[in-house]
């Protein structure tokens, strides 16, 4: 039994249809896969076994510019050697009755993809004792090949910067003052080309779709992740005051702003109403803590 349950693979249960994902789970993904992989040049790899498989590269230095100040860099290249995921190509049903000449990527309900992840990540640190500072650039891109296309999976973001910084106010480091701010450029989704009048077929081959009526709305999708969604920033604020108390105990008060300049970040989008639902606006709070 242990080994059939090491053997089983995961697949991730959220849709690529979604503006964005407000859902992450995970499925047990089924072994029932194509026998053969196509490459975007036309190779053909024999699939022996379902299992998920990449490869690493990482390299990397730190270097310090000073006293208070370092460098690091690190750069990453992965190549995603076989993943499954959820067939979005399918259109014949997987039965003995299916033409067997049709390929296994038309008709599987789960496939077989390639791909390939890489960027650098350049971290900057400056700290005293009064002051502590880290900005960190990451610069990265993934694609998938799925058979058929090659697309940027909805994770796919291109730069990413946070900046976090602390000083206490005061020498013996009662106040302190935290920042954090964070900017990522739009992820993927895939844009919506029209809509049209969706059809049941409730009365099968009988259906009239000359008189049929019904308030079902299709929608026509565009090409799989082409669009992206504007950039994402916030900051946070907080200020903390440290309280010595007698016996040992200790109190902490926090004030913090959490989106502070209250920007509206893309939440969920609505594809039917083009109705938008932005991320939280600013929310200011106030709070404490004693530990003794």
């Amino acid at each position: 039994m242990l080994e059939d349950y090491t053997l089983k693979t995961l697949t991730s249960a959220n849709s690529d249809r979604d503006v964005v994902n407000l859902f992450y789970g995970f499925l047990t993904g089924s072994e029932d896969l194509q026998d053969e992989l196509t490459y975007p040049d036309g190779k053909t790899k024999e699939l022996k076994h379902s299992l998920q498989k990449a490869t690493h590269a990482i390299a990397g230095f730190e270097y310090d510019l000073g006293k208070n100040l370092s460098l690091n860099v690190e750069g990453y290249y992965k190549w995603f050697n076989q993943l499954t995921n959820t067939n979005r190509n399918k259109i014949y049903d997987d039965s003995p009755s299916t033409d067997p000449s049709i390929p296994d990527v038309l008709k599987k309900d789960y496939i077989v993809e390639t791909g390939q992840a890489y960027g650098v990540d350049l971290v900057l640190k400056y700290s005293t004792s009064k002051t502590y500072i880290w900005f960190v650039y990451s610069l990265g891109k993934v694609d998938r090949w799925d058979g058929i296309q090659t697309y940027a999976p909805v994770f796919d973001r291109r730069h990413n910067i946070n900046f976090i910084a602390t000083y206490f106010l005061d020498k013996k480091k009662n106040w302190e003052l935290n920042g954090r701010w964070n900017l990522g450029s739009g992820l993927p989704f895939t844009q919506t080309q029209g809509y049209y009048q969706n059809i049941d077929f409730s009365q099968g081959i009988g259906t009239n779709i000359t008189t049929d009526n019904t308030d079902q709305l299709g929608i026509l999708y565009a090409d799989i992740n082409n669009g992206r969604l504007p950039f994402y920033h916030r900051l946070d604020i907080t200020l903390k005051k440290h309280i010595e108390l007698k016996n040992k105990s200790k109190m902490e008060i926090t004030a913090s702003a959490t989106n502070a300049y209250s920007r509206e970040n893309i939440f969920f989008v609505d594809r039917i109403t083009n109705e938008k639902i932005y991320q939280l606006p600013l929310i200011p709070s106030l709070g404490f803590s004693w530990t003794f």
